[in-house]
Order: structure tokens, then sequence, then C-alpha cells
């Protein structure tokens, strides 16, 4: 006599904990992925939000520099400005002695016989117009403003023969240059003597 043993139910059973087994094994897998993707995704904003400070920060710092660097461009615009306004005043206060030097030189350099009409300066060049006894004394004057200490470069434009007061004279007109009175800065440092300035000759 042989026996039946059904084992559908048994074999039902099995797949049905394999099933269930599989589905915890599915959702854990699922909450683990989850969890990496929101440890991943907390991680990275963790990250951006420290960068995002660090260029905050650093955005701050070169707001602050860029003002510090145009505050130094101002200070070095006004620093140019008062140089200029002082190379002004240096000049103005050089060129209102060099006009007293060159009349006083004048003087000084103008042979006897000799004796200016007209007298023009234009910066450093003047042109003077005069009557001389003869030519020699307009050599002499020439000579005279060459060993100057404050004249330079005579040049003669022109020389001729006129009639005034029914006397013959040498009506010549010339050109010369005035020497740079020397900045304080160029001037000899403290404690030593400035060299002496060569007498000029008279005619």
């Amino acid at each position: 006599m042989s026996v039946r043993i059904n084992l559908l139910p048994h074999r039902e059973e099995r797949r049905k904990r394999a099933r269930q087994h599989f589905a915890v094994l599915a959702g854990l897998t699922a909450v683990i992925g989850l969890a990496i993707v929101a440890a991943v995704h907390v991680f990275n904003a963790n990250r951006i939000s420290v960068q995002a400070d660090r260029n905050a920060f650093l955005k701050s710092e070169i707001a602050k520099l860029d003002k510090q660097i145009d505050e130094i461009k101002k200070l070095k615009d006004e620093i140019a400005a008062l140089l200029a306004r002082k190379q002004v005043i240096e000049t103005l206060q050089a060129d209102r002695a060099q006009t007293v030097h060159l009349l006083d030189e004048l003087v000084n350099v103008m042979p006897e016989g000799i004796y200016l009409r007209s007298f023009k300066q234009r910066g450093l060049r003047v042109s003077v117009v005069g009557h001389s006894q003869s030519n020699a004394r307009v050599s002499t004057l020439m000579r005279n403003i060459e060993s100057s200490p404050w004249l330079e470069k005579p040049t003669l434009v022109e020389i001729r023969a006129i009639t005034v007061d029914k006397k013959r004279v040498s009506e010549f007109n010339m050109n010369f240059g005035v020497k740079r009175v020397q900045a304080p800065a160029e001037k000899a440092a403290p404690g030593k003597p400035a060299p002496a300035a060569p007498a000029a000759k008279k005619g």
C-alpha cells in the first residue's frame, strides 16, 4: 500500500518566507541607501555652507582692501597735488630771485659806454636792445655775460650804426640766458659751504 504526501503547502510556505525575507532585505537596502544618500547630502551641504562662509569672508576682506586701496590712491593724489603746489611755489620763489639777480647782474656786466633801450624776458631767455659807443664795448658785454654766475649764452642778433643826438653810435640787439636758481634740495648739504660765485668782469 503506497502513501502519498502533499508537499504543496510546505513549498508555498517556503516561497512565502522567501518573499518576506526578500522584502525585508529590499527594505533594509532601501533604508540604508536613503541613509547614505542623506548622509552624502548633509556632508555636501555642510561643505557648501563652509565654502559659502569662506567666500563671504573673502568678499568682505576684498571689499576692505579695495576701500583701503581707494584711500591710498586718494592720499597719493593729495600728496602729488601738494608736491605740485610746492614745486610751483619753489619755482615762483626761484623766478623772483632770478629777476633780482638778473637786474643786479645787468648792472655788474654792463660796460661803460653802453645803455639799454628795451628789455624783455620770456622764461629763462632775455632780449635786450641798446646803444653802444663802439662795437668793442658790445664784445666786452658779451664776455662779461659769459663769465657771469647768473647769465649765460649771449647771442648777438644784430648790430648797426645809427645817429642819436647827432652822435654816431652802434645799436645792438642781443639775446642771452638766465641760469636757473638751484632749489633748496639741490643746494649744498648743511655744514658744507657753497662754492663762491666767480666775480663778474667789468669792461
